[in-house]
């Protein structure tokens, strides 16, 4: 699975673990709001349009993001639908 990310140079790999966690970053502290803002928004795009066919439903039980050694924030999925 792969995300394009502004500001990253390369095209971003992830995959979920075994307990269906994916981990990635997904930009860096000298990014501005708005780039940041953009890279997560195609994180979760990539990852919702790249979801296994077998899936039925919702594929997303909790969006979080945090940085290295800081508790996570958990993001409202109903921000990501577009309207």
């Amino acid at each position: 699975l792969k995300a394009q990310l502004i500001n990253l140079k390369k095209k971003l790999e992830y995959r979920a673990d075994k307990t269906g966690i994916v981990h990635l970053n997904f930009g860096k502290v000298s990014f501005s709001e708005q780039e940041l803002q953009e890279n997560l928004i195609a994180v979760f795009d990539s990852i919702e349009k790249n979801k296994p066919s077998g899936v039925k439903g919702r594929y997303f039980k909790s969006f979080n993001i945090c940085t290295t050694m800081s508790p996570a924030l958990n993001l409202e999925l109903a921000s990501f639908r577009k309207v």
